[in-house]
Formats: structure tokens, sequence, C-alpha cells
């Protein structure tokens, strides 16, 4: 049987820190850069997609857009490349 997830926890020992914050910032920035390019739209389904995995690195040439299916449908493992998809 699952167990509930206790978010106010999580977010407490993981969201919450810095490097935390500063990842959920660059990947909102690279979906304002795609949303500048006319790439994605709000509420189109797509996610902005960082190719080599980095979400820091928001150069044009990392950037992408996949389908939600597409782009959350595997783990995210250091083994598990996800690169190989674009």
């Amino acid at each position: 049987m699952a167990t509930t997830r206790n978010y106010k926890s999580e977010y407490k020992n993981y969201h919450s820190s810095d490097k935390q914050k500063k990842n959920r910032a660059a990947r909102n920035a690279a979906r304002a850069a795609m949303m500048k390019k006319g790439k994605v739209k709000k509420g189109d389904g797509k996610d902005v997609t960082h190719k080599n995995g980095n979400p820091r690195d928001n150069s044009s040439k990392n950037l992408g857009v996949l389908s939600k299916s597409k782009n959350r449908s595997f783990k995210r493992t250091r083994r598990a490349k996800k690169a190989q998809i674009h």
C-alpha cells in the first residue's frame, strides 16, 4: 500500500534549499525564453527540456520542446541520459 506524501516536509527538506530554488528559477527562465521565441505558449501541453540535463544551462542549443508525456515518460538517472530523445 502506498504511503501518502508529506508535502510540507518535502518542501522543507528539499525544495526550499538554495540550490533547488536556483534550479527552479533557471527552469522558469528557460520556459520564458522559449515563450518569447514563440516555441511554446501557456497551456499548450509542452515542456521545455534541457538536452544535457542541467537546468542552469539555458543556452539556445541546450533547450528543446517536447510534449509533457514524452518528456516525463522515463526515469531521470545519471545512466538513463534524457538527451538521447532529442
